[in-house]
């Protein structure tokens, strides 16, 4: 039941929600870069997830090299946390 195509198919669909949410919330800068943050969000799924790898998951990447200072922030930068909110507002 973890693993059947049912599941797999529900974790890409919530996966895609919170992606949805997360490119609608992004920050965007001007600059060389701007853009480039919102324009770099995926969601996948597999079968093999988990801590054992026995279920279902669905993920949502950002592959931006400074996308961690963005959720996190820096010294200077606040934090904006897009993939937390996301995930709060559209996982359901």
């Amino acid at each position: 039941m973890l693993r059947s195509p049912a599941m797999q198919a529900e974790m890409e669909r919530r996966a895609e929600v919170i992606k949805s949410a997360a490119v609608a919330i992004s920050p965007v800068y001007r600059g060389p870069t701007g853009g480039h943050y919102k324009a770099s969000w995926t969601a996948t799924s597999t079968k093999r997830g988990g801590r054992n790898r026995d279920r279902a998951v669905g993920y949502v990447r950002n592959s931006s090299y400074y996308a961690r200072w963005v959720e996190y922030g820096t010294e200077r930068v606040p934090a904006h946390h897009v993939l937390l909110r996301a995930a709060q507002t559209g996982g359901r």
